[in-house]
């Protein structure tokens, strides 16, 4: 396994660690969120090292292509799920952001099926960073008027990049659903 699958695979490792945190901050307060939000920061900053490192070294592998979203997914979708828990987003925005996700995922298990490897798009790799943007301003979650309303901003650019990025995978995919292959 090479260096950016194995920072993909800490990445993931990394998510129930988050989640116990997040789930302690009623009991622990502030101090709960904090560690969350470092491990959130830093399984985030996997996803833009193992990028970097696996296009410089030419290390792609279909390992990468199927994990690295999948980890990804993850790690976005257990904190959302969490942070619905503490009241900082509403359950029908987190439903959209998973829902994404199983489309996309079940999408890439039919093209892998038959033979075809679906890498993330631009589009979808924006929808991630918006979501992590928006991940780290809900753990930070001051209470400011104006900080609440950068929160809801990248809320709806959260949504909105995630419609978009899906209708895109399918889109530019359309015959893999069509059996054109």
């Amino acid at each position: 396994m090479n260096l950016p699958n194995k920072l993909t695979v800490l990445r993931m490792i990394m998510v129930p660690v988050m989640v116990v945190f997040l789930t302690l901050e009623p009991s622990m307060g502030k101090a709960a969120d904090i560690v969350a939000l470092i491990i959130f920061c830093a399984a985030s900053f996997t996803d833009y090292l193992d990028g970097q490192i696996a296009r410089s070294r030419n290390l792609i592998t279909d390992f990468g292509k199927f994990m690295d979203p999948l980890a990804d997914k993850l790690l976005v979708g257990a904190a959302s799920i969490c942070l619905v828990e503490l009241g900082r987003i509403p359950a029908w925005v987190v439903a959209i952001l998973i829902g994404r996700e199983f489309v996309i995922s079940g999408f890439r298990l039919v093209a892998v099926d038959k033979g075809v490897v679906i890498a993330a798009n631009m589009w979808g790799k924006v929808k991630t960073v918006c979501q992590m943007a928006m991940t780290i301003m809900l753990l930070i979650h001051l209470d400011a008027a104006w900080f609440r309303l950068l929160e809801t901003i990248l809320i709806a650019a959260s949504v909105a990049l995630t419609l978009i990025s899906l209708a895109t995978y399918i889109y530019q995919n359309k015959q893999v659903l069509a059996g054109d292959m």
